[in-house]
Order: C-alpha cells, then sequence, then structure tokens
C-alpha cells in the first residue's frame, strides 16, 4: 500500500465537484474483470456516493494517486441520488454508485450496468450478488447506541423492544428511511426481528415511531452526531459509525440487540450508459481490493467482505453476534411499499 493513502488519511485533497456529458454506449450486458479490456490508463469519473466525507475522501485520492484518473464526487443520501440516477436514465452525468444499502441498490438494478469484478472469487459468497449489477463494499451490523451520559449501566436498552420504554420518548434517533438507506436496512431488520409476514413487525413499528414523539431525522449522518452530541440518548446506526465516533473520544457505547440485528453490505454499483465504463470498472476493483480492504477495516472498523483479510480486533465477530434472517430478495422487491406504509405511520395515517 503506497503512503500516500495514509497520508490522505491526515491532509486530504479538496474535491471539485463538476459534471460533463458526452457520447453515451449503450453496453449492458456482464462483463468480467479478467476480459473487460485493456486497463484505462488516467481518464475521468464521476461517483455518487452517501457516504461519510472522512471515508470517501481518503479512498478516492488513493485511487487518483494509483490511476491517474480524475475523479468528481457528488454526495447526497442514498435515496436522493437513486432518484437521480432514474432521473438521468439514458444519459447519465455519472458512472459509479458507491455505497448505500445493497437491498437498496438491488431495488435499484435496472438503472445499473452488470459487472463481475475480477476479484469476485475472493468475496464472501454471503454478500456478493450472484448477478453482478452491485459489488459489496463492507458488511454493515446495525446497533443500537448510546450516550453514556446521559444513559447509566443499569438502565441500558438490551433490545429492540426495550426502545418502547416510555422512558424514551422523544430520545430516539432514527433516520428516514425514504432518504437513508442504512435507515431502510434498519427498519427492514425491525421488521423481520417482530414479524414481517404476520404484521407483528409493523405492530413493533408503529409502538417504536409513537415513542420517537414525531422525531425523524432527515438522514444517518444526524443520526450519528445526534447521540455523541446529547440531542438524543438514543440511536439506531451502523456499528461503523458508531465506532469512529468512540476513537474520536465520544462517550457512547454500542449495544446488538437480542432480538438480532443485520449486516448487510453497501455496495458499489456502475450506472447503465456509463460515459467512462472502463475506470468506473477499474475503480469497482480497487474497492474489493485485498490492501482497500485490509485498509478500510483497519481505519474506519468496517468489516470486510473478502475471505482472505483478518477479522477486526476488539469486536465481536459476526458469527457471533446473533442475525435476524434478513430477506434481502424480500427487502428489496418491496422497498417502495414498505417506504410508504412507513410514512402513512409517521403521517398518522395509520
Amino acid at each position: 500500500m503506497k503512503k500516500g493513502w495514509l497520508k490522505g488519511l491526515v491532509a486530504l485533497a479538496l474535491m471539485t465537484v463538476t459534471i460533463t456529458a458526452c457520447g453515451a454506449k449503450d453496453d449492458t450486458a456482464a462483463t468480467t474483470g479478467s476480459n473487460s479490456g485493456s486497463k484505462a490508463a488516467g481518464g475521468k469519473l464521476t461517483v455518487y456516493s452517501p457516504n461519510a466525507a472522512e471515508i470517501n475522501n481518503p479512498i478516492i485520492k488513493e485511487f487518483q494517486d494509483r490511476t491517474g484518473i480524475t475523479v468528481d464526487l457528488i454526495s447526497g443520501g442514498t435515496g436522493e441520488l437513486l432518484k437521480r440516477v432514474q432521473a438521468e436514465t439514458g444519459n447519465p452525468l455519472g458512472d459509479v454508485f458507491w455505497a448505500g444499502g445493497a437491498d437498496s441498490l438491488e431495488s435499484y438494478k435496472e438503472y445499473f450496468q452488470p459487472y463481475k469484478t475480477k476479484e469476485f472469487d475472493s468475496l464472501l459468497p454471503a454478500y456478493v450478488d450472484v448477478n453482478s449489477y452491485w459489488t459489496p463494499f463492507n458488511a454493515l451490523p446495525m446497533v443500537i447506541t448510546y450516550n453514556k451520559e446521559l444513559v447509566s449501566e443499569n438502565e441500558l436498552p438490551k433490545s429492540w423492544e426495550d426502545l418502547l420504554d416510555p422512558k424514551w420518548k422523544g430520545n430516539i434517533a432514527f433516520a428516514d428511511p425514504s432518504k437513508s438507506g442504512s435507515s431502510y436496512t434498519q427498519l427492514v431488520t425491525m421488521l423481520t426481528a417482530f414479524g414481517k409476514e404476520d404484521g407483528k413487525g409493523w405492530d413493533y413499528v408503529k409502538k417504536l415511531v409513537a415513542n420517537m414523539d414525531g422525531k425523524i431525522l432527515s438522514g444517518s449522518s444526524l443520526v450519528q452526531r445526534a447521540v455523541p452530541d446529547k440531542e438524543f440518548a438514543l440511536g439506531i446506526t451502523l456499528e461503523d459509525a458508531a465506532l469512529r465516533y468512540i476513537e474520536g473520544g465520544s462517550q457512547i457505547g454500542i449495544i446488538y440487540p437480542a432480538e438480532g440485528t443485520s449486516a448487510v453490505p453497501d455496495g458499489a454499483a456502475i450506472i447503465k450508459d456509463s460515459k467512462n465504463l472502463e475506470q468506473a470498472k477499474q475503480f469497482v476493483d480497487f474497492l474489493v481490493s485485498k490492501d482497500a480492504q485490509e485498509l478500510v477495516q483497519k481505519e474506519f472498523k468496517r468489516r470486510s467482505v473478502r475471505k482472505d483479510v483478518a477479522p477486526v480486533e476488539g469486536l465481536p465477530q459476526t458469527g457471533d453476534i446473533k442475525l435476524v434472517d434478513y430477506n434481502f430478495d424480500w427487502a428489496a422487491s418491496n422497498k417502495d411499499e414498505i417506504i410508504k406504509k412507513f410514512t402513512r405511520i409517521t403521517t398518522g395515517q395509520e
């Protein structure tokens, strides 16, 4: 790994967000890393990403340093950026959608170009898309986080059910799942934990929304900050986001709910009709390369999706965390209906 990566973690170059338009090529067949043609030398690439800047910037800088490819970064919420991809059908202004829950990417797969990364055989089978519309980036357990200065040890919630306690009314940070891919995954996780088929899951969600007292945040990054900043005592968030705040000195803790949680990957997908297809393939290959995965795991405490990367030190192993039976296909195919029902609940229509 080049020293530029670690240097980038300390002093990041500013990235100018620009968008260019040029001729498009129709190419919807799946390709593989081994037969995708000659490696692009230099060029440009536009990436749409809901990732936090502290993750995006050093990774993109390292990719640019290695390849000479100029990356223009467009940031926003998962839902917002996916709708942008949809709106640009036939004349995309972006090349790669990077991050956001893989279930959200799966629900928009008609807008992506299948690509089988050259690293495919090194990836854990549980996290890959067999049709290669998207490539997994990291496995992301969903957790409950709490502020140690606001929540005493003897009152810690241990489960999703404990979030219904009246003492937490209005004090639970949760993002709008129509805007946040991770929040959507959290919603489906809770539905699954209590019963997504028999209605008991929705009974739980209705009670949880009532205990949130109408406080639904507009993005997952707001949830991540809200608990360390003491705006909320509890939050429903990503494991790695909580860990970054802990390493930064925040007095917060992590709970893996007793009923079970999920560890759905986020992913990267090449946008259909990408104008910079070879550069896009290189970027996807880079994200799941062994050294990139090792450093992302080391620096950001994100769990690797590769078979040959050692587990994160100091964290419970994925096999030791109780997981719900998360039905990926169900989450993707029912996303619109689930989001609409959640919206009806939050607006008092149900």
